[in-house]
């Protein structure tokens, strides 16, 4: 079954975005996940104020295969530069409909 990374994340350093992409997009590619979207085109129409500068959404074949890309010892220190460089928030969601 799919699962969706949401990330949230707004930087307060841009010194580690050009080295992060790169690799990081690699690692995604190698747990078999597929950006749907990455973009600071976005806006909230609900809810309270919840800013950031950039949404990514993230498609996984699987629970298993996301939750390995975060505990991937090659994506470890791209994962650190970024939660250093940034205010960054990541959720998990399962791909299918709880209320049909």
């Amino acid at each position: 079954m799919a699962y969706y990374s949401i990330l949230a994340v707004t930087p307060t350093s841009e010194d580690w975005i050009p080295d992060y992409i790169g690799p990081a997009n690699a690692r995604v590619a190698h747990h078999g996940g597929k950006y749907i979207a990455r973009t600071t085109n976005h806006e909230q129409v609900e809810g309270p104020d919840s800013p950031a500068a950039l949404r990514i959404l993230i498609e996984w074949p699987s629970r298993q295969a996301a939750l390995d890309f975060m505990a991937d010892d090659e994506y470890a220190p791209y994962l650190k530069a970024r939660t250093a460089g940034s205010n960054s928030y990541h959720w998990l969601l399962e791909g299918k409909d709880d209320l049909a």
